[in-house]
């Protein structure tokens, strides 16, 4: 088992999607996943009221980016799901459909064991590169804002920024200066 990150796409009230990035828990068979979302947050909601979703493991970190600070300004595109009520990414690597058998609210985070219901298989993964990783450790660094200095996150972005320069492409470029620029003003 480790942790993969990636989107998660769940139902809303109003039965539209919704996208936040996660990662969670994935054995090794593909068969099973825990996610740990907090007690507040729209996805745990969304789950409670409707225990189905899809997770996504994706090379598209732009995406996933915009999802953690919550500047996706155009849903991406999704078409239905095979096995529950859901909505699965276009545009993704793999996407696994799942179903909600067991929560633990008890702790500060909660636990959410999920069976896999469905695997789709869409086009393969690009393939390791250091600048996809810093942009993903700076996403999950801009939703710890609340919790760190503007020192110390832009002192990592700093050095994160000289390998997304010398590794990445256009997209990698544009998601570092999207969390900069979030961090910056989140924090004034």
């Amino acid at each position: 088992m480790m942790i993969v990150e990636g989107l998660v796409t769940t139902r809303t009230p109003d039965g539209l999607p919704h996208l936040a990035p996660m990662g969670p828990i994935l054995t090794s068979d593909n068969h099973r996943l825990v996610l740990r979302p907090f007690p507040t947050s729209q996805t745990f909601g969304n789950l409670k009221r409707h225990p189905e979703g899809v997770f996504h493991i994706t090379d598209d970190v732009l995406l996933l980016a915009r999802a953690a600070i919550g500047r996706v300004t155009v849903f991406p595109p999704v078409q239905e799901a095979v096995q529950i009520q859901g909505f699965v990414l276009q545009d993704t690597c793999r996407a696994l459909e799942f179903r909600v058998v067991a929560i633990d609210d008890s702790e500060p985070r909660v636990r959410l064991e999920c069976d896999v219901r469905h695997v789709h298989r869409f086009r393969e993964f690009l393939g390791f590169n250091r600048a996809k990783h810093m942009v993903v450790e700076a996403a999950i660094l801009a939703t710890r804002v609340h919790l760190l200095s503007l020192g110390e996150i832009l002192a990592e972005y700093d050095k994160w920024d000289l390998i997304v320069t010398k590794t990445g492409g256009p997209a990698e470029m544009q998601a570092m200066r999207e969390l900069r620029e979030y961090v910056i003003e989140t924090s004034a």
